[in-house]
């Protein structure tokens, strides 16, 4: 209210106005006269020099370079020098060619036996005995032609297994003796029982030592080789009884035929040699009873991974007594025999 009350109501109204300063009538003005000189419909249409936009400099394209295309001309390859390794004579080929047809007609002719020619026809190689010795090899044996390639290890252990068997039992008549020898020394000891020990582990090694081979060992082979039921089941039965006679064995049991664990903890006090020597065929005895468990587990897997039954084996069992030249020998003089009897016996009867 006060100021309403001091404001001077004869003073000029433009001096308030903003509009009325001089900077800005000046600003206007300019502005005013450069709009008032555009003309749209002049020639070129040009605006004054005031309004006119700034020039704004296009961007110029790059020159292309003068230089070569970014095409590599061709140029000449180097020359070809061969290398030492390269370097291969005509001798060489021609050597190496005939090596070649060397092996070819090697694998060519073991292919034509092994189809060509039987089991029962081939040539015994086994035992591997001298030619001047008076008896001959009486098996064949080769596991490269007769085993198939996936079952040849396991097969070859047999073999191995079968020919530590025979060593064992050579020491084992080693061990006797030395047993024998020991308690017959020994004044308060009964070397009765000892005596009969050496006597069995003699029988025992010229028994034990090919029957184990031809009872055991063949059959395994033959049952790989040809896959048969009736072979494997003689192994199975075998070979377990086997089995079982190597843990006696490995005890040292007197009288029992072989020494050990019980006949080398006897001798080791009186006599420390012979008793650490059937302490060693026990363990001996020992590893073949181990290893025949491990043995008789994997080929009995084999055996049942082939489809094998007690079926087959009895099929084939009978086949092969049919088959045998032997046996129907024998049943043809058993019916003849038969067919003469009751022929005889009817003509007695008719008269």
């Amino acid at each position: 209210m006060a100021d309403y009350g001091d404001a001077n109501p004869f003073a000029d109204p433009e001096a308030a106005n903003p509009f009325e300063d001089p900077s800005v009538k000046q600003a206007r003005g300019q502005r005013q006269a450069g709009m008032d000189d555009y003309n749209p419909f002049a020639d070129g249409g040009t605006k004054p020099a005031a309004a006119q936009q700034p020039q704004v400099p296009a961007p110029q394209r790059p020159q292309p370079a003068t230089t070569q295309p970014a095409v590599m001309q061709p140029s000449e390859p180097p020359a070809y020098t061969p290398t030492p390794a390269q370097s291969v004579s005509t001798d060489d080929l021609q050597k190496r060619q005939e090596e070649l047809e060397r092996k070819a007609a090697e694998l060519a002719r073991k292919e034509q036996e092994m189809r060509s020619m039987q089991y029962d026809a081939r040539a015994n190689n086994w035992p591997p005995l001298p030619k001047w010795c008076c008896v001959g090899p009486c098996f064949y044996q080769d596991f490269n032609v007769d085993i198939p390639l996936e079952f040849q290890r396991i097969v070859k252990l047999l073999y191995y297994l079968w020919m530590f068997h025979a060593c064992v039992l050579v020491l084992n008549v080693l061990g006797s003796l030395a047993y024998f020898i020991s308690k017959s020394k020994d004044p308060s000891a009964n070397s009765s029982g000892a005596g009969v020990t050496f006597g069995l582990s003699i029988l025992f090694f010229i028994l034990f030592t090919p029957c184990s081979f031809i009872c055991w060992y063949r059959p395994v082979y033959k049952a790989f080789r040809s896959d048969s039921s009736f072979n494997f089941f003689v192994f199975f039965f075998v070979f377990f009884i086997q089995f079982v006679a190597h843990i006696i064995e490995c005890l040292g049991i007197d009288s029992a035929g072989s020494v050990g664990w019980i006949s080398g903890l006897d001798r080791v006090g009186p006599d420390p040699a012979a008793g650490a020597i059937c302490l060693v065929i026990g363990f001996f005895f020992t590893i073949l009873a181990v290893l025949d468990m491990i043995l008789l587990i994997k080929v009995h897997r084999i055996y049942r991974s082939t489809g094998a039954s007690l079926a087959k084996a009895r099929q084939e069992f009978a086949t092969g007594v049919m088959k045998n030249e032997t046996v129907q020998g024998v049943a043809a003089n058993a019916g003849a025999a038969a067919a003469r009897g009751a022929f005889a016996a009817g003509t007695e009867n008719r008269y």
